[in-house]
């Protein structure tokens, strides 16, 4: 019986996919649930399973985009699993018995020594060579004995003369086809940019408070929990707080009406091996901070091994991107439409500040506001942003409700 084998619906909306590598050869025997190839949606990264056992033929391309619902192979169920052949065990050959030839003692010949005009160039080379309009005694053979090969005369520039310094150095290229998920980002990217009137507002945070609160809890915390005590926890729930007190950050604009939220969903921007991807945290209000720490954790693992889901990162009313790992100490994010702000966290340095009319040494991170100034005002978006600076600032009073080991459930 031969199996046609269609691409299933990656999630609502989706109506095509790209066939990102075929994880098994036209031919070979495929098993029930093995992985046979990876696809690109315009949200994820999903490998499609055989839905049999048999021999598989391929009906579709590398690179190649198929509608959701088209088939992409044929699996006949009746074949059987080839057997595993034995290797094949040589029988012992006896040396020829022979007379032995008589010395001769040999002639040594002198090497040329090496020299950009050592050898020849393969017909290949000079071909190359001649459409470069370069010469074969400019160019320095790999090959043996000097000999200059396709790939000396591929890598081989012409000789220029500029101001500059000459140089050997290669000048080569690549061109590889951009992932659907990373053209879809570009797309998403581009119109957010064109399509709002995005303004971007920053503050700065003293992050003494909750160093002081990690110092002293992560080891008891991560040992109870199984789970590190990070920002994010801090950053999500002082961002809930300020969403109550400003709605119109957590709304959004369709068409010509305007939808508040009344949960508050967090997208967090996570590196995955196929670009950027934004898992959501749903009714983020409801979560403690081991319950967030907990979900950034499992989104995070799932996004980089490539097994996150369409519905995963689907929706969210609100973003945050934290480029501080890796090393940005200021930036603009760019909001994940259709939201219409999302906060940028960045790096923690040890700045000079005033506190109490003192100069001190603190630890220090600046934030970022981006918004979208068709729904939100300059009062709203300073406002929150001030909001989450204060209760960053004082977690115990404004995030914990002034009993810290309650809300590290310790």
């Amino acid at each position: 019986m031969i199996l046609e084998m269609k691409v299933p619906s990656p999630g609502e909306s989706i109506t095509e996919v790209e066939i990102a590598s075929w994880l098994v050869k036209d031919g070979d025997y495929v098993k029930k649930d093995q992985a046979i190839a990876e696809v690109d949606s315009d949200k994820a990264t999903l490998e499609l399973p055989a839905e049999a056992s048999g021999i598989i033929t391929l009906k579709a391309e590398e690179g190649d985009t198929v509608a959701v619902g088209q088939v992409v192979c044929l699996i006949d169920t009746s074949a059987e699993q080839p057997a595993e052949s034995a290797p094949i065990k040589e029988a012992p050959v006896e040396p020829a018995k022979s007379t032995p030839a008589p010395t001769v003692a040999p002639t040594i010949e002198k090497a040329p020594a090496p020299s950009y005009s050592t050898g020849e160039a393969s017909p290949a080379a000079k071909k190359i060579l001649s459409e470069k309009q370069i010469s074969p005694n400019e160019i320095k053979g790999t090959g043996k004995g000097g000999r200059i090969t396709k790939e000396d005369a591929l890598n081989a520039q012409p000789a220029r003369h500029s101001m500059g310094t000459p140089t050997n150095g290669k000048r080569t290229e690549k061109r590889a086809k951009l992932s659907m998920l990373r053209r879809k980002v570009a797309e998403r990217l581009v119109s957010a940019k064109n399509e709002t009137a995005m303004l971007t507002t920053f503050n700065e945070v003293d992050m003494s408070a909750i160093y002081e609160i990690r110092n002293e809890y992560k080891d008891v915390f991560k040992e109870k929990h199984n789970v590190g005590l990070g920002f994010m926890s801090f950053f999500t729930l002082a961002v809930v707080r300020a969403l109550k007190l400003f709605p119109d950050v957590n709304s959004m604009i369709d068409d010509k009406e305007k939808i508040t939220y009344e949960y508050c969903d967090i997208s967090i921007a996570v590196s995955g091996p196929k670009g950027l991807m934004v898992p959501v945290i749903r009714n983020a209000e409801n979560l403690s901070f081991r319950g967030v720490e907990a979900e950034v954790k499992r989104l995070a693992i799932r996004a980089r091994e490539g097994q996150i889901t369409v519905d995963e990162m689907t929706g969210g009313t609100f973003t945050i991107t934290n480029g501080g790992v890796f090393g940005s100490m200021l930036s603009t994010p760019i909001i994940n439409p259709p939201q219409s702000a999302i906060l940028g966290m960045h790096n923690v340095v040890d700045r000079a500040i005033v506190r109490n009319g003192q100069i001190v040494i603190a630890p220090v991170m600046y934030v970022a506001l981006s918004y979208d100034h068709r729904i939100i005002d300059g009062r709203e978006s300073v406002g929150f942003l001030v909001e989450v600076k204060n209760a960053l600032e004082n977690p115990v009073e404004l995030l914990m409700n002034n009993d810290l080991k309650s809300a590290l459930e310790l």
